[in-house]
């Protein structure tokens, strides 16, 4: 286990028996010596409190003995465990990783990526389901620059629509480099000619022409 992710679990017992409790405090007999020492370690980041004299005295008298350390979450432990819960991961859903298949994107493929998603419910097609979900939560590896995702073949075949759509408003370069890379390219004309089940949720040829750029790229 990785330092962050093992700051995370501390944080998150703290939370959790600090809720149960109704105080908000975790008391000594409720975490093992060596995990309060991983509590002092965060409260000098900041991110936990540890009770002073008159807070022990005040939980002693609540719980009927003398209560020698206590510790909670400040502020900035919460919104630490918060946002560890929902942070970008390079990684693919616990057991979906089978079904899924790991994408490498360049910035300029990513930022054209997020406009496709940003612009969900205004659309005809829309992303597919989880797509803009992967985007939020997608890792940049810094050393590469390249963004990572984890995929399945429809969302795959949503972001060869957003950068066709990237494509036919201005450069060909992103959608280009997709199909190279993972062999999928969208085509208007191919998912109108198979069939309206098929092309059901799909951009149909006529939207396609009704671009009126596809000279472009």
């Amino acid at each position: 286990m990785r330092n962050w992710e093992r700051a995370l679990s501390v944080l998150e017992a703290l939370c959790e028996r600090g809720q149960a409790a109704g105080h908000g405090w975790t008391l000594d007999t409720e975490l093992l010596p060596s995990h309060q020492q991983q509590v002092n370690a965060l409260e000098s980041q900041g991110l936990v409190e540890l009770a002073c004299r008159e807070d022990r005295a005040e939980l002693s008298v609540l719980e009927g003995r003398p209560v020698r350390w206590a510790a909670r979450l400040t502020p900035y432990g919460h919104d630490t465990l918060t946002y560890g819960c929902s942070r970008p991961r390079a990684e693919p859903p616990p057991g979906e990783g089978a079904d899924r298949q790991a994408v490498e994107l360049i910035p300029s493929q990513m930022a054209a990526l997020r406009v496709f998603v940003s612009l969900t419910g205004r659309l005809r097609v829309p992303p597919a389901d989880g797509l803009a979900e992967q985007v939020r939560t997608a890792a940049c590896d810094h050393g590469i620059k390249r963004w990572q995702l984890y995929l399945t073949t429809e969302q795959m075949e949503s972001v060869a629509y957003g950068l066709w759509l990237h494509r036919m408003t201005g450069s060909a370069a992103e959608a280009n480099r997709f199909g190279r890379e993972y062999g999928v390219v969208h085509d208007p004309v191919r998912v109108s000619d198979e069939g309206p089940a098929a092309a059901e949720g799909r951009p149909s040829a006529a939207a396609g022409d009704g671009a009126g750029v596809s000279g472009r790229g």
